[in-house]
């Protein structure tokens, strides 16, 4: 046995060397395929997230303000002040532009809060209700906000149609624009220009369609075959022909008209095929939070982030914010592991950083 691992390890040695890449050039680049969630206001040397950003290139983080284990406590955010302190010092950590994301989609949906002392973003629902010129100056206001205190990627806009009234991660909580996929273009395409017009990514979510469902991936598996319609592709094919995309989001959706086997997320025919192929999809593709219960009750690390990234996914999201923290080191050695066992491919990893490395360009 011993006798093998060594012969495996000196192949997998000779195949980074002839690519030109040492063990510690592929674990960071594994590494900036990751947007980590991390507690905590502040931001020193002797801190987990510091050492995770200056000793393997992490990719990115993700801001929350309450903190999932107490909600009386903060989790990343404060106020204005203590925002922009925390983010400028993630940002100087190293040479390299930072990920540094959030979720602000306005209404029910965000972390930066008048309470703690910033600007209001109205909800997707009153936002479409309201008229463009309305949603001009509220995304202008947003994407301000959002550079001005360090942020330059936001989890946002929604695209999902509004199409199932008893949907309650979507419909409910008026995170939609409509249900005219005319309508959800016209107002995401508004979000997306505002948004690069600050230098902040925007992501369009969640591929292929989440307003459908009747279950929360949030909570557990959620199966869409029956109610999916062809119509929730349509933001997504016009977003993409009309160059108004930077990042796309996958759901942990189901649908095995697509996939028999696996959620959208894991599904190489779904994000590959359908989204890169047919939909001739160029940029980065990021993963919901592989912490959902949709995700992680069913699969294992190992399982979930080899379907994931040999699917097409170029970013993982750990947003260590609904289940016990995963670390960096945890991540990076289970990938790294694949791909020494053959189950990813090298090519994969090299692939999605040069798409990260593209999209870092438009900070």
């Amino acid at each position: 046995m011993i006798k093998k691992l060594f012969v495996l390890s000196l192949f997998v040695s000779c195949l980074f060397a002839n690519e030109n890449y040492t063990k510690k050039q592929v674990e960071n680049m594994i590494a900036k395929m990751v947007v980590l969630g991390f507690h905590g206001t502040d931001v020193s040397v002797n801190d987990k997230i510091y050492k995770d950003i200056k000793n393997y290139n992490l990719g990115g983080v993700i801001l929350f303000d309450k903190d999932p284990n107490d909600k009386s406590k903060r989790k990343n955010i404060v106020n204005p002040t203590q925002l922009k302190t925390l983010t400028s010092k993630l940002q100087n950590i190293k040479v390299e532009k930072l990920l540094i994301s959030i979720d602000q989609e306005g209404g029910v949906v965000q972390r930066l809060k008048p309470a703690y002392g910033f600007k209001y973003t109205s909800s997707a629902q009153k936002v479409s209700s309201m008229g463009e010129n309305f949603a001009r100056q509220e995304y202008q206001t947003l994407a301000k906000q959002l550079k001005e205190n360090g942020i330059n990627l936001n989890f946002a806009p929604v695209v999902d149609l509004a199409i199932n009234p008893k949907n309650k991660v979507i419909y409910k909580l008026k995170r939609s624009y409509g249900k005219d996929p005319k309508q959800v273009i016209k107002y995401a395409s508004i979000f997306v220009e505002e948004s690069r017009k600050q230098g902040v990514i925007s992501v369009l979510k969640h591929f292929p369609g989440h307003g459908s469902s009747y279950g929360d991936s949030h909570k557990g598996f959620v199966d869409v075959t029956k109610t999916w319609k062809q119509e929730e592709m349509k933001p997504y094919e016009y977003l993409i022909q009309n160059n108004k995309v930077d990042m796309i989001m996958s759901a942990h959706v189901f649908n095995k008209e697509m996939d028999r086997n696996y959620p959208a997320t894991l599904s190489y025919d779904i994000n590959t095929i359908i989204l890169r192929d047919m939909l001739n999809y160029k940029g980065v593709l990021i993963s919901d939070d592989l912490q959902m219960k949709a995700i992680s009750s069913h699969y294992s690390l190992e399982d979930t982030v080899t379907l994931a990234i040999n699917s097409g996914v170029n970013i993982l999201l750990f947003a260590n914010q609904l289940a016990k923290p995963v670390k960096l080191e945890t991540i990076i050695n289970t990938v790294y592991t694949q791909i020494q066992k053959g189950k990813i491919s090298l090519d994969k990893i090299v692939d999605s950083n040069k798409k990260i490395e593209t999209l870092l360009q438009k900070i």
